[in-house]
């Protein structure tokens, strides 16, 4: 099935939080593991997120609302390792807990993870967060082309023991495509829980 992804807002500050009725899934993960490439990926088309080799691209929470399905996908700015001050780090974090905390419609986070990469504290601590806070986690395995798949299944076994609340960790490639049209149904039946 065709989706159409549309930009249709960008928050910068706690104040532009306004709560949309729609059901919404937010996008989160560190700054380099490809979040801005996959939702070019999912949209079929290179532009609609801005992209770049320094990590920390994503400054704002961007608000892409999805037809057919009626919901949005909410891309977060990446946390880790970004090119900017401590405040504005600081200053992501709180929105994006604002965010977190007052979103009545969030159905779910997906969780984007280095393919190529162990656990790192700081992946292990979001989802420590999300669980407590009893958002669902979709575990989303990124970067599958850049390495074996006796390495993407041992990561995947890994992820699925660590977050066994979680739903099963995809494999995708935002270069190849491989685990798109998986993701897209994963995201389509999260939105409607």
């Amino acid at each position: 099935m065709q989706r159409i992804m549309e930009l249709v807002e960008t928050v910068y500050l706690k104040n532009q939080l306004n709560h949309k009725p729609d059901p919404q899934i937010a996008l989160a993960g560190r700054s380099n593991v490809g979040k801005s490439t996959l939702v070019n990926c999912l949209a079929g088309r290179k532009a609609l997120a801005k992209t770049s080799a320094t990590p920390g691209k994503t400054r704002s929470l961007n608000f892409y609302h999805v037809t057919p399905g009626d919901y949005y996908l909410v891309d977060l700015p990446g946390y880790g390792y970004a090119k900017c001050s401590k405040t504005e780090r600081e200053k992501w974090a709180r929105l994006i807990e604002q965010y977190f905390t007052e979103c009545p419609n969030l159905k779910a986070v997906a969780v984007l993870l280095d393919s190529r990469l162990s656990p790192q504290k700081i992946d292990l601590e979001l989802i420590d967060y999300l669980s407590t806070a009893h958002i669902p986690i979709l575990p989303v395995l990124t970067k599958a082309d850049k390495c074996k798949q006796r390495e993407r299944t041992a990561r995947q076994k890994q992820w699925a023991e660590l977050a066994p609340d979680a739903m099963k960790p995809l494999i995708v490639s935002a270069k190849t495509g491989q685990g798109r049209d998986t993701l897209w149904e994963a995201l389509d039946r999260a939105a409607l829980i």
